[in-house]
């Protein structure tokens, strides 16, 4: 057999403290269902006091059994369903005040104008065939990642390239910004600094102006813009009104002293900033470096705290504000997450030269400032690949040291070398998936798409490595678009993370809620419809496959066991255990025909406002129906056979390729309803590839305090590995996740950081992760809580409140002699659809 997939190492660390749900319900929504349950979060919601519900009959503590049920589709509501800018007044740029972080400077009043008020606005060839069977060692590569490359864990930085490539493919555009060389080339550079959160909560623009301020300068223009932000954490900045600095003299020096109102993410407020940059401090060289939070290909750039109500500028609305701004860029930088991506890219092509961007979600300290700073200030002439690749080597340096075991990446692209090279070999690529499609072929490309390097999966934002999707493709379209990918990208570093190649791009997998909107920038930036197509098709029999493959998005079935709920697929209970389905043609044609006609209940985010790409779909109903008739993962196989004292179940050979995920589920019974205790990637098999239950009474716990926890990825070279899984809580009375990592110098894991969590709607974006723990910080657990009638009830705090300290550590704990535990595996399909397991019950 194959080479394992990892499974998280575990040593008990000690006994569990007591186990118990405290306080009132929350009102958070389902925390598990980030990831948990696919995301979903349909069916009915009520806060809750917290009363619980009633006790069940049997509920409390049970002996060790087995229970060979069937199976069942969650249904309607219940568990079944959930889990799965105002004008600105006037300001002068004549005379400026400087001030270092940390004093105050005086804000007398300058007189002319910086621009009329800016008011917040609304962004709106061949191919290889399908292999149809498989075995372990394909199911292995598909679950993580293909065949492994080396990645870099542990503060162990990637190995800096000793130049960057400065090579430009033949007939590609004359660069927009001509160097002069010998040091006489004026540079501006332009920071947008959105400060929001980032700001308020962590302080993370006040680190970097501070860095900025510590470089050596010299002729070097350093001109800030800052708003967006409730509170910032010096008293230079003003939370009240925009304004504009200039970093000078080891200080900042006040230009603009009330820039207006108007939110950061409307795109006249940037491309005013621009104007005035260019007005007051021309150049031959400027540079834009848009700070804040990112959200790649859909969502674009930015999130100001102080507009919320004023979405993120996409992609089009950021070319909107670069074209009314009329200035070339040397580079184009995002000290946010997720904006290397290739529709970024495309974009972008018209304003400037280079883009300076992450693929990955950035750490929260973000760019390193001072050192490259200085040696560009050093030689003005300095060609942009090198300030590029300053900017990357510092940027992972400093998060090896700062940011243990997070992963980062940033990446220099030439956008003229981009904009003439990729075109047409991502049509070309783009067709080769219609045509796969086309040809019944889905299987080949969700396995590409599944197996591809996945960035911030946990926002479900389907965000991936371009050239490893087109490498996973398995085409010669495949092959020819990495190429001249790889030769676009000028320079790319990385930490803790593989197949990071430098330029990402938006496919639908993990969430169809949002291609109707992706596609719409995709048209609104000019891009070739071929991908847009390309990716509708995929949705649509993905979507086709969720609707009538089977499956469900809840353990409701097997964890209640009742055997009167039929779901999707026309699945029902089966005398012997797991599924027992009617996968006919005419069966599913019923189904989709139901769908497609409207019905789009049965999908959680859909509605008749975000599915017109069914319309695009490759394939009629009958065909749909008959090809996943035939291409489905069979649920009437997980069924626990007992072997001397071992539980263990067997899934076919050819069934392996149609599974995408696998995680231990645990419940623990308080005797009035279930505690989700989460997901881990907690499994072994034995030497005849056979799944084997863990039944061991252990889980996951920070100072043998049992926790919520959700398994989010694994990084696995055979040599190397990070594991990494979040634990809902409240950090000092605000939504977070504490993000925890297992690696190869730490197999028993520690905690990396926090990250924020937003409210539903409160912003699209990402944010920079992490942010440190502090000796005093208050940490108080939450879990998710559901009735014995499989009704979500509320999230509630978990166990004890643990005071931050020192000694924080995290460890796997057995469960005290009180209540019992449910067990459950969850298989994910290839229609991104879940499947669970018979529980073991454990007293």
């Amino acid at each position: 057999m194959a080479q394992a997939p990892r499974g998280r190492d575990r040593k008990v660390t000690g006994k569990a403290k007591d186990i118990y749900k405290r306080g009132d319900g929350l009102g958070t929504g389902p925390v598990g269902s980030g990831d948990g349950y696919g995301g979903r979060k349909t069916g009915s919601f009520s806060g809750g006091s917290g009363s619980g519900g009633g006790k069940r009959s049997g509920g409390g503590k049970m002996p060790l059994l087995v229970i060979l049920l069937a199976l069942l589709l969650g249904g309607g509501g219940g568990l079944g369903g959930l889990l799965g800018g105002s004008s600105g007044s006037t300001g002068s740029t004549s005379g400026s005040q400087s001030g270092s972080l940390g004093q105050s400077v005086d804000s007398s009043d300058y007189g002319s104008t910086y621009g009329s008020g800016h008011q917040a606005g609304s962004t709106s060839g061949s191919t290889s065939s399908g292999s149809q069977s498989a075995s372990m060692e394909s199911y292995i590569n598909s679950l993580f990642g293909g065949d492994p490359t080396t990645f870099t864990t542990s503060g162990s930085e990637a190995e800096p390239e000793e130049t960057p490539d400065s090579t430009v493919a033949e007939g590609a555009r004359a660069k927009r910004t001509k160097i002069l060389g010998g040091g006489k080339d004026a540079v501006t550079i332009m920071v947008y600094m959105c400060g929001t959160d980032l700001e308020s909560r962590s302080g993370m623009g006040t680190s970097d102006l501070s860095e900025m301020t510590k470089a050596d300068l010299g002729n070097l223009n350093v001109i800030v813009y800052t708003g967006g932000c409730r509170r910032w954490q010096n008293n230079v900045v003003s939370s009240s009104v925009n304004q504009i600095y200039q970093v000078k003299n080891g200080g900042l020096s006040l230009l603009v002293k009330d820039a207006g109102t108007g939110a950061m993410t409307d795109p006249s407020t940037l491309a005013s900033f621009i104007k005035w940059c260019s007005q007051n401090y021309p150049a031959n060289r400027n540079e834009l470096i848009l700070w804040d939070h990112g959200g790649g290909s859909v969502s674009g750039y930015g999130y100001d705290e102080k507009n919320a109500r004023a979405s993120s500028m996409n992609l089009a609305n950021i070319g909107k504000a670069l074209k009314a701004a009329g200035t070339k860029f040397d580079f184009i930088g995002f000290d946010a997450c997720l904006m290397a991506t290739a529709e970024n890219a495309l974009m972008l092509d018209s304003y400037g030269d280079y883009l300076i961007a992450s693929e990955e979600t950035e750490p929260g300290v973000g760019w390193y400032y001072t050192d490259w700073l200085t040696k560009f200030a050093a030689n003005t002439s300095m060609e942009t690949t090198q300030v590029g690749k300053l900017i990357a080597d510092d940027f992972v340096r400093v998060c090896a040291t700062r940011c243990r075991g997070q992963q980062t990446t940033l990446s220099v692209i030439d956008l003229a070398e981009f904009a003439h090279t990729v075109p047409n070999k991502l049509t070309a690529f783009s067709r080769s998936i219609s045509s796969l499609i086309e040809e019944k072929q889905y299987t080949q490309v969700a396995s590409a798409r599944n197996k591809t390097r996945e960035f911030a999966r946990s926002t479900r934002i389907d965000q991936v490595d371009l050239v490893d999707l087109a490498r996973n493709m398995g085409t010669d379209e495949g092959t020819e678009l990495a190429k001249v990918l790889k030769a676009a990208v000028k320079y790319n570093t990385y930490n803790n993370i593989s197949r990071a190649e430098g330029v990402s791009i938006y496919f639908p997998y993990q969430s169809i809620s949002k291609v109707d909107s992706a596609v719409s920038t995709m048209n609104a930036i000019g891009m070739d419809s071929s991908y847009g197509e390309a990716i509708k098709e995929f949705a649509a029999l993905q979507t086709s496959g969720q609707v009538a493959a089977g499956g469900t998005n809840s353990p409701y079935g097997s964890l209640l066991g009742d055997y009167g709920i039929f779901g999707t697929g026309g699945t029902s209970a089966s005398s012997s255990g797991g599924y027992s389905a009617d996968y006919s043609s005419d069966a599913l044609s019923q189904l989709l025909g139901a769908f497609l006609g409207g019905d789009y209940s049965s999908i959680s985010g859909l509605s008749t406002s975000n599915a017109s790409y069914l319309s695009g779909r490759a394939l009629g109903a009958e065909e749909t129906a008959a090809y996943i008739s035939e291409h489905h993962f069979d649920g009437s196989q997980l069924i626990w056979q007992e072997e001397d004292g071992a539980y263990k179940m067997t899934i076919a050979d050819d069934q392996w390729q149609y599974v995408h995920g696998l995680d231990l589920n645990m419940f623990y019974d308080d005797g009035e309803g279930y505690i989700d205790l989460g997901l881990d990637n907690i499994y072994s098999f034995d030497e005849s590839g056979r799944l084997v239950a863990n039944t061991d009474k252990v889980w996951l716990s920070i100072n043998d305090q049992i926790v919520p926890y959700y398994h989010e990825n694994t990084e696995d070279d055979g040599e190397n590995y990070a594991i990494t899984g979040r634990i809902p809580v409240l950090l000092n009375g605000e939504r977070a996740e504490l993000i925890v990592v297992f690696d190869n110098d730490d197999p028993q894991g520690r905690i990396e950081g926090a990250r924020t969590v937003y409210t539903e709607g409160e912003t699209e974006t990402a944010a920079k992760t992490l942010t440190g723990l502090e000796n005093g910080d208050k940490i108080d657990f939450i879990c998710d809580y559901y009735t014995y009638d499989g009704d979500y009830q509320d999230s509630f705090l978990f166990g004890d409140q643990i005071t931050v300290t020192d000694d924080l550590a995290v460890g796997n704990s057995e469960f005290s002699d009180q209540g019992s535990v449910m067990i459950t595996y969850r298989f994910r399909d290839l229609y991104n659809r879940d499947y669970w397991s018979a529980p073991i019950v454990v007293g």
